[in-house]
């Protein structure tokens, strides 16, 4: 590249050069380029990270190095970033096999990513006396690795300050109480598919955790994570465990101070979810059990955990076996996916309790035939703006619903049987997001276009839309409102034939008669109605006269 082959732009912030065969930095030509932020040199030949002297380094946040054919760090290379403050420096997919020794000393970095390196102790020694937020020394799939982790692997770590690291996907053969010792000031630590079955209690070095991750990994109970060794653990996900896993009894307990728990994905399954299960996480405010085995719900199944503002059961099979709402003393929850649970909606009192709630996805359930009456448990959600309701194989809806759910903003009914008649149960809602989207709307009479006009958005894909004369009111104020309609360019004509795969926006039809063709119809009227009297006089004067 030439020397000016970047000086036409004067605030460039990211600059490009992935996968186009550079073996130097030196190739670059950015000297000019005071602004720049992120550099991004991903898929080349890079064998050094070491940056010329006049390279713009003052403002500079992201430098991009990964799968290249950098094996070495040295100081050289290291202090020609100092310049560079709250750096992100990736050397992903680099087998990093030395770095100098005091080659990260007093170097301050927003992250650090060595993953794929197979020697953690080759990292953990060069990175001594460094302040790290991030550090990413994860592994992949198709990399071999057999190094035992122990904890005279890490004891580099106890000279350096780090707030996260990922370890994911490396083996751990044999986890003591002190394999991680030199976590002392570590706040979050992420261990995904790292072949664990258990965690023995008494591990020193993570009593001031705040974040761990286990997901993908072999626990067969919960209580085998020993939860007693992060009393101060506020986040804590163990997702798609690779066996069927047992929520136990308190196994949580000591998690006083737990905010989030996502146990998705765990093949969970059990009749009585989940006081026991849950006890003592007063102060737990995201829990997410989607995607596992039927759970069985009693009145007040969450009672140990008051505190939730979002609960996620999507695609877990529920089983009410009260008449009173398991979620009733939920008084804080804002967000409620019951997406695909199956759940039998003909109980009236199964959304209960829940004054707060903004947000309910019920994708995937049932309606008793299909039809939402007027009482339905909808009506007790005064507070919800949010309602999902796609899926659900709906063929009406009572036009007084909804009338209880007054400050809806987004109402999605698509992927039903809805005729348009089910459009009144939302006159009296004005400026929602409405997805009507796949279903059976043909002619929307002109009664209805006023509920239709004083909402926001509205999306009539993939409904078999009449455009004949039949329908000439909604044709009309279809062209008048496009502004308002989504995906115009997936909206067809169903009818008639001759109009059928053609957009709606795009149908002329001329459905009144021409001035001279009225004329002549009047003047035909007139001539009938003359011979009709006529005739009706000869008539009575033909009977008169033969009487």
């Amino acid at each position: 590249m030439a020397e000016t082959a970047l000086t036409g732009p004067k605030a460039l912030k990211h600059l490009f050069f992935i996968q186009t065969g550079i073996s130097s930095i030196e190739f670059i030509p950015v000297h000019s380029q005071k602004a720049l932020e992120s550099l991004y040199l991903g898929s080349n030949h890079i064998s050094s990270i070491r940056l010329p002297k006049d390279f713009p380094t003052e403002k500079l946040k992201v430098l991009d190095f990964q799968n290249n054919a950098i094996h070495h760090l040295s100081k050289e290379d290291v202090s020609s970033l100092q310049q560079a403050t709250n750096l992100s420096l990736n050397l992903n997919g680099n087998d990093i096999t030395g770095i100098e020794p005091g080659a990260f000393k007093s170097t301050v970095f927003q992250s650090l990513n060595f993953g794929g390196t197979q020697s953690l102790l080759v990292i953990f020694k060069g990175l001594q006396n460094s302040t790290i937020q991030s550090l990413w020394l994860g592994t992949f799939e198709d990399i071999d690795d057999d190094e035992d982790i122990s904890s005279s692997m890490f004891e580099g770590l106890c000279e350096m300050s780090v707030e996260r690291i990922n370890l994911q996907k490396h083996h751990f053969f044999n986890i003591t109480s002190n394999t991680f010792y030199c976590f002392s000031g570590l706040q979050e630590l992420d261990l995904t598919a790292t072949h664990l079955t258990e965690l023995p209690s008494g591990i020193v070095g993570l009593s001031k955790l705040k974040k761990l991750v286990l997901s993908a990994n072999k626990f067969e109970n919960l209580c085998q994570i020993s939860a007693s060794n992060f009393p101060s653990l506020t986040h804590l996900y163990i997702k798609g465990n690779t066996k069927r896993l047992e929520l136990g009894s308190g196994c949580l307990e000591t998690l006083e101070h737990l905010r989030e728990l996502d146990l998705s994905h765990d093949d969970i399954e059990t009749s009585d979810c989940c006081n026991l299960q849950l006890r003592n996480l007063s102060h737990l405010q995201s829990l997410n059990l989607s995607y596992n085995e039927p759970l069985g719900l009693r009145t007040e199944a969450f009672k140990e955990c008051p505190q939730l503002e979002l609960l996620d059961l999507a695609f877990t099979r529920l089983h009410v076996k009260d008449a009173q709402s398991p979620f009733q003393n939920l008084h804080l929850l804002k967000v409620l996916n019951l997406s695909h649970c199956l759940l039998g909606s003909s109980n009236q009192h199964l959304l209960d309790g829940l004054p707060a709630l903004r947000h309910l996805n019920l994708q995937g359930n049932r309606f008793p035939n299909g039809n939402i009456q007027k009482t339905n448990p909808l009506q007790a959600l005064g507070s919800l703006e949010i309602l999902i309701l796609s899926f659900c194989d709906l063929s009406s809806i009572d036009h007084q619903a909804f009338i209880n759910l007054k400050i809806m903003n987004h109402v999605d009914l698509s992927h039903n049987r809805l005729t348009s008649s089910s459009i009144e149960a939302l006159s009296h809602l004005k400026g929602i997001y409405l997805n009507l989207a796949s279903n059976r709307i043909s002619i929307i009479p002109p009664s209805l276009l006023p509920v239709l006009s004083q909402q926001r958005t509205i999306n009539l894909r993939q409904n078999p839309l009449d455009c004949t004369c039949s329908n000439i009111y909604f044709l009309e104020w279809y062209k008048e409102n496009m502004q308002k309609l989504e995906d115009i360019e997936d909206t067809f004509c169903a009818n008639p034939p001759l109009l059928r795969g053609v957009k709606v926006s795009d149908v002329m039809l001329s459905c009144s008669m021409a001035a001279v063709g009225i004329f002549f119809l009047i003047v035909f009227l007139l001539l009938f109605a003359v011979l009709l009297i006529f005739a009706v006089k000869r008539f009575l004067r033909w009977k008169y006269q033969h009487i």
